[in-house]
């Protein structure tokens, strides 16, 4: 009953907010397009308080910077998107340019910012159009968001990190924030079960941007890792249990490991 409803009040939210920002896609300026997801994802937040029983507790905010930089976050659910983005002022994100073929998301997307991807014009193509929005974002200040994984992760595993971080990173010449959650104990990848509790997200020290390119995804990869390990022990009461390191699933599932078999997936 419960996670029927919070699905239930999830998308009328989500129709609500994006029927509100249309007026707003035709004017210039990004400010009331802005405020009005800024809203949706606090509304969301409420959501996940009152009918899911999930509470947020959020720490370290006194170790973001000032000005452009990178938020690599932990990504265990689709919630924790949700928890982020109300905590970081001017945030953004990189996207392909699939969704632009939807006219309301796709305009939703330029006011809010985000870096869209040419994925239909080759590697280099690729390579260039995040290049450019990666120069826009460090020019307007803009901080953006970014899974290193590349997937959702269940507890207790991670993903390899890939580099687009440490590209966007030199890209941008600006630092790295680590997010560590755990939030997963209660709103797991894409379940519609939700588990009450409390979710933490915590930002970490930033990260350097000119480090080498190994050298800085084994700093983030362990500070992250870590932390989140830390934070579910401390979710669940228990010991301390590292990650276990699993292969990415193939595209279109979802990893489902199992002792028996760490690379299991399932359909998303």
């Amino acid at each position: 009953m419960r996670a029927a409803l919070f699905t239930f009040v999830y998308y009328l939210l989500s129709v609500f907010y994006v029927l509100a920002s249309v007026p707003f896609l035709i004017l210039p300026g990004h400010t009331p397009v802005r405020a009005i997801i800024r809203s949706y994802t606090r509304a969301m937040n409420l959501n996940l308080r009152l009918v899911a029983g999930i509470r947020k507790e959020v720490r370290g905010k006194d170790k973001v910077p000032e000005g452009a930089f990178v938020l690599a976050s932990k990504h265990q659910s689709w919630g924790d998107g949700y928890l982020v983005y109300p905590e970081v002022d001017n945030l953004s994100f990189v996207t392909g340019d699939h969704l632009e073929k939807f006219p309301l998301v796709g305009g939703i997307l330029r006011k809010l910012g985000a870096i869209v991807i040419d994925t239909c014009g080759g590697g280099e193509r690729k390579a260039a159009s995040l290049r450019e929005g990666m120069e826009r974002a460090k020019q307007d200040g803009r901080r953006i968001l970014i899974y290193p994984e590349g997937h959702l992760a269940p507890v207790d595993f991670h993903f390899r990190y890939k580099p687009g971080v440490w590209h966007m990173a030199q890209a941008m010449q600006a630092p790295v924030v680590p997010v560590a959650t755990n939030i997963g104990l209660y709103w797991q990848q894409q379940d519609k079960k939700k588990n009450p509790g409390t979710a933490i997200i915590e930002f970490l020290d930033p990260i350097p941007w000119d480090l080498p390119k190994d050298e800085f995804l084994t700093r983030l990869t362990v500070a992250i890792e870590q932390r989140t390990a830390e934070l579910v022990a401390e979710g669940r009461g228990t010991p301390v249990k590292r990650a276990t390191l699993i292969p990415d699933p193939p595209k279109g599932m979802e990893a489902k490991p199992t002792p028996e078999n760490p690379a299991a997936y399932a359909k998303a």
